[in-house]
């Protein structure tokens, strides 16, 4: 069975200004080097998004804030804070973006594709339920987390973030419903501050590895693993969502982890083999932060190369 590639042209119409870290070179990046690797490129299912609708994206959040983002697309765009910005293109590219989840999720469960990789932009994993923050609009990850529990009856759903920067949103969106689980690793101290360990959420069912720059990469790899058998134990998801930041790669603009191309491979393949045990192997790969285009380009071709 085909990894499903997922995108939608309109994630290049949230336009930040080429001087913002998240500007659309890096998707145009992802897609050139996805591209060059024939092999890979035929390897794939690609599969165009769809929008996701209001009503999806009030299942995490706030109806009144889903209407404030729109207003102000309409109105041409704006700044939500000193870092979010959006433009006239922003809401048809941030529906999709929470669009190509869900239709992954969708994919997972009615057995078209067992595992996926959404190709996207804005990223999601710091907006909060009622605001953006940190370049995200809309928290696609944890929207697809309560999709599948609502569609799909799904009970038990694991939502872990290796972006280099706390995934604060998600945690805040998911972290009241005990049988979903989240696992973030990242940078500490770092943007935005949150992530503590000792922060496990009202129900104990968050696992946050806060891990200083700079470490042999061995280090984060072995937290990332130690994290998953902690947040899985006696625990069986009906399905894995990934936010895969590659800012946690060596040298991203944005970050100071050391992970490299082999250990995001690791990583990967632990992920599927996992997936495969707990749930049929249903996993869903969104992309978060990455700041070096072309290093994240080949960051996302390793990663798929190990979904199948």
């Amino acid at each position: 069975m085909r990894v499903a590639f997922v995108s939608h042209a309109d994630c290049g119409r949230h336009d930040t200004g080429w001087g913002h870290p998240e500007h659309v070179g890096r998707l145009r990046a992802v897609m050139r080097a996805v591209g060059r690797d024939q092999a890979l490129f035929e390897r794939l299912e690609h599969v165009e998004a769809r929008h996701a609708t209001a009503e999806d994206l009030v299942l995490a959040h706030a109806p009144a804030y889903v209407a404030r983002v729109r207003t102000l697309v309409e109105a041409g765009g704006g700044r939500f804070d000193a870092d979010t910005v959006a433009s006239e293109g922003s809401w048809d590219a941030a529906t999709a973006a929470t669009g190509a989840v869900l239709d992954a999720v969708d994919r997972a469960f009615d057995g078209r594709n067992r595992r996926a990789f959404c190709a996207v932009r804005p990223p999601g994993h710091h907006a909060l339920r009622a605001s953006a923050m940190g370049f995200c609009l809309f928290g696609a990850v944890a929207v697809g987390a309560f999709h599948a529990r609502a569609r799909h009856g799904a009970r038990r759903v694991l939502v872990c973030d290796w972006d280099v920067h706390h995934g604060n949103g998600t945690q805040a969106l998911v972290e009241g419903e005990p049988d979903i689980r989240f696992v973030s690793m990242h940078q500490w101290p770092w943007y935005p501050g949150t992530g503590a360990a000792e922060d496990r959420g009202p129900h104990g069912s968050v696992w946050n590895v806060p891990l200083a720059g700079g470490l042999a990469a061995a280090r984060y790899v072995d937290a990332w693993r130690g994290a998953l058998d902690a947040a899985t134990a006696g625990w069986v998801p009906d399905l894995v969502l990934l936010s895969a930041g590659f800012d946690s790669r060596a040298r991203d603009p944005l970050g100071e982890f050391t992970l490299e191309l082999e250990h995001f491979d690791a990583m990967t393949r632990d992920l599927v083999a996992r997936a495969e045990a707990w749930c049929g192997g249903r996993l869903v790969s969104a992309m978060e932060g990455g700041y070096d285009p072309d290093r994240l380009g080949e960051a996302v071709v390793t990663h798929l190369a190990a979904l199948g």
